[in-house]
């Protein structure tokens, strides 16, 4: 019987089934033992062979990691003070039978003070009695520098006071303390409490300034048993206010 050309060869096809079959059933018992080795195509990272590119791998459980950024240091804070050179751009103030007035003392001593904590990196403005700064300035403390007049012979000694009325006024009792304690230890002059008047706690600029600016008055010594000092010496005056007021901004304690 003649067989068509398209038929399949059945025979054919069942002995290569048969055959794959067979290969299958060897490398399912060869394999584990070994004796069929198993041969890899291709590695990645094999030396001398090109990897094939595969698909990124995005960890999504991890964190993105960030750059430590050092801290910025704080800008330091520099000191700023007012002094007020009492009587200056106003009148004379005291004046000595000689002719020695008040306000020469006060000037000089004030430009020494400001020119000192300049030179220390501190901002200090110099003030006129009546300056229109006054109003609502502010700052780490305000100094009004004065001398007494020549009208008790054999009196010596300095004074500090703040306003009798303060509203802060553990800041200035410190600043006083800080005042009377370093001024008479450059100085030499002893406190005379006993001659500080209502000129010195109420004094003008007291209200005209911010009230969180803590504030003082100095009588620098007397005209005429102290003119030795104010006037021959002012840069140990100057330097006494100085020691007070560095006492104060820069925080050393005083009993």
């Amino acid at each position: 019987m003649k067989q068509t050309v398209d038929e399949p060869d059945r025979r054919t096809i069942g002995l290569m089934i048969r055959a794959v079959v067979f290969v299958a059933f060897l490398a399912a018992f060869l394999v584990p033992t070994g004796v069929i080795p198993i041969i890899s195509v291709a590695s990645e990272g094999s030396e001398g062979e090109a990897s094939l590119p595969g698909p990124a791998i995005i960890p999504l459980a991890g964190s993105t990691p960030v750059p430590s950024v050092e801290p910025a240091d704080p800008t330091p804070h520099v000191p700023h003070v007012g002094i007020i050179a009492g009587h200056t751009g106003s009148d004379s103030g005291a004046v000595c039978p000689d002719g020695l007035q008040e306000v020469q003392i006060n000037t000089e001593i004030a430009r020494r003070v400001v020119a000192l904590l300049n030179q220390r990196g501190w901002q200090a403005d110099l003030l006129d009695e009546f300056d229109v700064r006054l109003n609502g300035y502010q700052a780490d403390a305000l100094i009004s520098i004065h001398a007494d007049s020549c009208t008790y012979p054999g009196k010596s000694g300095f004074k500090v006071a703040r306003a009798e009325s303060s509203y802060i006024p553990g800041d200035e009792d410190r600043l006083v303390a800080c005042l009377s304690r370093f001024y008479q230890a450059r100085t030499g002059l002893a406190f005379d409490a006993n001659t500080i008047t209502y000129d010195m706690t109420r004094y003008h600029a007291y209200y005209e300034i911010n009230q969180n600016t803590p504030a003082a008055i100095i009588e620098a010594g007397f005209m005429l048993d102290d003119r030795e000092l104010l006037v021959e010496r002012p840069e140990v005056v100057a330097q006494g206010i100085v020691d007070g007021l560095i006492c104060f901004v820069e925080g050393e304690e005083v009993p």
